[in-house]
């Protein structure tokens, strides 16, 4: 991966989330639906750009996400991702980025919550079914939020949902806030 000059403080930085109407977004580490539709938009939203995920999300993907930048974020001392860099913190992670923005943050649930008061856009898969799961997605304040894009899909096959890919960007007069 050829390597670019490093972000500055101003770059982007996005979440990539798909979340099911009651706000589930994992079951048991995985995905609890299987939307191919939605793989092919997470893969063109972050081809080319760095993705900072948490220890588990790393572990549930089947391997390195080839042509990106793949960080990842755990406080286990000594953890070894092959194929990415390690960091102990989102502002760790973020001062690894070599690649062009927006930064990309793709889970799991506990790195949203860290990364969500600093976001600047959110590019959310709305998948209208409730799963069952045990890893949330924290609700977006429309006093912070306001939807900028909505595309809307109708299922694709009898055993798939619809859902809608739906971008939210930080309002001007909300500037991000410190993470917890």
């Amino acid at each position: 991966m050829a390597r670019a000059s490093p972000p500055d403080a101003a770059s982007p930085l996005a979440l990539i989330v798909a979340v099911a109407r009651n706000g589930v977004i994992g079951a048991d580490n995985r995905l609890p639906w299987r939307l191919p539709e939605d793989l092919r938009h997470f893969r063109a939203l972050t081809l080319g750009h760095a993705v900072i995920m948490g220890r588990r999300t790393w572990e549930s993907l089947p391997g390195v996400l080839v042509q990106r930048q793949n960080i990842v974020v755990t406080r286990n001392a000594g953890y070894v991702a092959p194929g990415a860099q390690i960091a102990s913190s989102l502002d760790d992670a973020l001062a690894l980025v070599t690649l062009p923005p927006p930064v990309c943050c793709i889970g799991g649930g506990e790195l949203f919550r860290v990364a969500l008061p600093r976001a600047d856009l959110v590019h959310l898969t709305r998948i209208e079914h409730d799963f069952a799961g045990d890893v949330t997605f924290p609700p977006l304040d429309p006093a912070q939020w306001i939807e900028t894009s909505h595309e809307a899909h109708t299922r694709s096959s009898a055993d798939g949902y619809d859902y809608a890919f739906i971008t939210y960007e930080r309002r001007q007069d909300a500037a991000p806030l410190p993470s917890p």
